[in-house]
Parts: structure tokens; C-alpha cells; sequence
């Protein structure tokens, strides 16, 4: 399923520098898709037939949304699973690790820490009490 999301994923890279070249390059006055919607000069519904640039572009719009779409069913379906496995390894980890500190002596671990924190607090104690 990797291979097919890694395909979807490149699909919709291109179709998306595709798409934006291709607004880019419309002209401003009467062609591309703001035309149909009152952009241009047009009577009602289009009095002049699609350029081949419009209909490419409603092409390539058609194609985001099927792309996008798919790519949301695939990471829907099999990334949940996915995820479930990578949670249930790393909790699988943290228990080993707690079960690895709770069995260690705890003296040995903090011994030299306790020792430093003392020693700073006296430090401390002593800067005060000179002011």
C-alpha cells in the first residue's frame, strides 16, 4: 500500500505545479475559468466556446480533488493501523524501560545528584546569611 500512496503522492505534486502553471499562464480578459462566472465580457452561460486552456485546467482541478481524496481514504484506512502498531512498539518499550529503573537501586542512581543539590544549597545559604 506504501507503493500506491507514494504514486497518489507524486500524481498530486505534479498535477499541483501543473495546475498553478497553467492559472498562470491564462489570460486575464476573457479566457480561464472566472470568465464562466461574469469575469469577462460574455453574455450568460458562455457565448464562446472553452479554450483548450480552461477545459485543461477544469481537467487538472478534477484530478487535485480525485487525488486528494484519495490519498485521505488511504492514510484513513491503513495509517490508523499503522499508527496503532508504532504505539503499542513504544509503550512495549517504556514498560521494559520502567520495569529496568524500578529493579536498579535507587542510591546509586541519585547518590551523586543529591550530593551536588546539598552542596548548593549551603553555597546558597551562605551568600544569604553574608549579605
Amino acid at each position: 500500500m506504501d507503493i500506491v500512496k507514494a504514486i497518489l503522492v507524486a500524481a498530486f505534486v505534479i498535477v499541483c505545479i501543473l495546475l498553478v502553471l497553467l492559472v498562470l499562464i491564462q489570460n486575464e480578459d476573457s479566457n480561464g475559468m472566472g470568465s464562466a462566472f461574469g469575469g469577462g465580457q460574455s453574455t450568460a452561460f458562455g457565448a464562446h466556446g472553452a479554450s483548450v486552456l480552461t477545459k485543461t485546467t477544469g481537467v487538472l482541478v478534477a484530478l487535485f480533488f480525485v487525488i486528494t481524496i484519495g490519498i485521505a481514504l488511504i492514510n484513513a484506512k491503513f495509517g490508523t493501523k499503522k499508527a496503532a502498531e508504532e504505539l503499542a512498539g513504544s509503550q512495549t518499550a517504556e514498560s521494559t524501560a520502567t520495569e529496568t529503573a524500578e529493579d536498579s537501586d535507587w542510591d546509586t542512581l541519585l547518590g551523586d545528584g543529591a550530593e551536588a543539590s546539598e552542596a548548593a544549597e549551603e553555597k546558597a545559604e551562605a551568600a544569604v546569611s553574608a549579605e
